[in-house]
């Protein structure tokens, strides 16, 4: 069976932080950086990669933090803002291996209710067979079993599966099962990656 590809969405196919919607709306940056700190971080957002729903996390947030409440709200309605745009040159490397008859999936957290909302703005998504959401699935890497998830509908196991992603911990639990993994640094580096490996 021909390898497939397995890409991680956030900070490999496309650029994500947080702060590139909040520094609309907070214009002091040690606030700024406060708040990133302190009311929405990345940790309080992985809750919704795992499946928790907004509307019970955004109360919530909003009991603690009563001074933010435009801001919390803000998260859950404008979160495509938090996506500045697609990582440099990975586009290219996505639509190579498409044109090659390269398989493509993805492998990503992403919460239901944000992938619902980004998936249509982008057909980039167009040319990956499958697409294993976290917030779907109601578990988030590095969790294995969204991993088989992954070899159970792809069809693939092991070495049949060359993966990037830019978190470590991912990378290594993808390696524990046997992927031909790669810690994601750059489309330049990850080229030479899908080189190696008679992808490209």
């Amino acid at each position: 069976m021909q390898k497939a590809v397995v890409f991680d969405v956030g900070r490999v196919l496309f650029q994500w932080q947080l702060g590139a919607l909040f520094e609309k709306l907070i214009g002091d940056p040690q606030e700024l950086e406060w708040f990133l700190a302190n009311v929405v971080t990345e940790e309080w957002h992985y809750e919704h990669d795992r499946g928790r729903a907004l509307a019970d996390m955004v109360p919530e947030r909003i009991a603690l933090y009563p001074q933010y409440e435009s801001h919390i709200r803000a998260y859950a309605t404008r979160f495509n803002e938090t996506v500045p745009g697609p990582v440099e040159g990975a586009h290219e490397l996505v639509e190579r291996l498409a044109a090659a008859g390269v398989p493509l999936f993805c492998l990503t957290n992403f919460g239901d209710e944000f992938w619902e909302e980004f998936r249509p703005t982008q057909p980039i998504f167009d040319h990956f067979e499958d697409i294993v959401v976290s917030g779907v699935e109601k578990v988030a890497k590095p969790d294995g079993r969204i991993y088989a998830i992954v070899e159970q509908r792809s069809g693939r196991e092991g070495a049949q599966l060359f993966f990037t992603d830019d978190n470590p911990a991912n990378i290594e639990a993808a390696r524990a099962r046997g992927w031909d993994a790669h810690l994601f640094t750059d489309a330049a580096t990850l080229e030479a990656q899908l080189l190696a490996a008679g992808l490209l």
